[in-house]
This record gives C-alpha cells, sequence and structure tokens, in this order.
C-alpha cells in the first residue's frame, strides 16, 4: 500500500475510533475497540494487541485479535520491553535481525511497537503489532498507531 493511502486509513480509523471513544470510559473497553478495528482495517496486521505493565513489572498481555499470543514477556528482551525501555515507538522491518526477540508465532516477519502512555505520561504498556511480511512497518504506521493510541485517555 502507497504511504498516501495508507496514511488516508489512518486518517478515516482515527476519526471512526475519535467518534467511539466517548461511548465508555473504560480504558479495557476502548483497548477493545482500538484492536479490533485497527486489526480488521489495517494490511498486513497478522497480530494486534496490549501488553500492559502490572504493578510487578510483569508484562502481561491483555485485548488482543490474531493466534495465540504470549501470555506473559520476559524482562530485558523482546521489541515490547525495549519500546518501554527506550520510551519510544520501535520498528522492526525483519524480527529474524532484532536480538532477544520472543517469537511467540514463528510466522511473524516484522512488527512495530507503540508505548502505552497514561494521563500522567507514565508507559503503563504497548500496543504490539506483527505482521507476517518482512518490511510491513514504517514511519506512516508508527504516526498513525501514535495518535490512534492517544486515544486511549482522550476525554
Amino acid at each position: 500500500m502507497s504511504s498516501n493511502k495508507k496514511q488516508a486509513r489512518y486518517g478515516r480509523v482515527y476519526n471512526q475510533l475519535k467518534m467511539l471513544m466517548p461511548k465508555s470510559n473504560d480504558i479495557s473497553a476502548r483497548m477493545c475497540s482500538i484492536v479490533s478495528i485497527l486489526h480488521h482495517k489495517m494490511d498486513g496486521f497478522f497480530w494486534t494487541g496490549f501488553y500492559l505493565l502490572t504493578n510487578d513489572n510483569k508484562l502481561v498481555v491483555r485485548t488482543y485479535q490474531g493466534h495465540v499470543a504470549c501470555m506473559e514477556l520476559a524482562e530485558n528482551t523482546g521489541v515490547c520491553r525495549a519500546a518501554i525501555k527506550q520510551q519510544e515507538i520501535i520498528i522492526v522491518p525483519n524480527v529474524e535481525e532484532f536480538p532477544g526477540h520472543i517469537a511467540c508465532d514463528s510466522r511473524s516477519k516484522s512488527e512495530i511497537v507503540v508505548p502505552v502512555k497514561d494521563k500522567k505520561g507514565e508507559i503503563i504498556g504497548v500496543l504490539d503489532v506483527d505482521s507476517n511480511k518482512p518490511n510491513t512497518f514504517d514511519e506512516v504506521d508508527a504516526e498513525g498507531l501514535e495518535r490512534i493510541v492517544s486515544l486511549i485517555f482522550e476525554k
């Protein structure tokens, strides 16, 4: 998909979600809607979901769509933990080239992870999206997903 077409699709998804968010202040409900819409409307989204940090610093899967996920992600390894540690979006064109990549599904070939920040700006987890094709994600995805994730805590 061309960058312009992808950017336009993210715009439509964002607008759809922005209209849905006021229907509930429940964070889990908002995350469910985000995952569902992204997974079904964006090309190449093979696995789409949220991992949230617990009080004892475990990173646990929450709402997702796709094949069975890793229930907990170990500390100091994997793309999700790297995004939390670096406090930034990470795009992985080829997961086999990412040191310490956690292969929850061997069919995953590329990945993007977006930190989720609460109202105070603290990272509480990540949005993790995998594709079964290499080189799926780029800066258009990073911008679109970051904007969509910001809707979780928007009033």
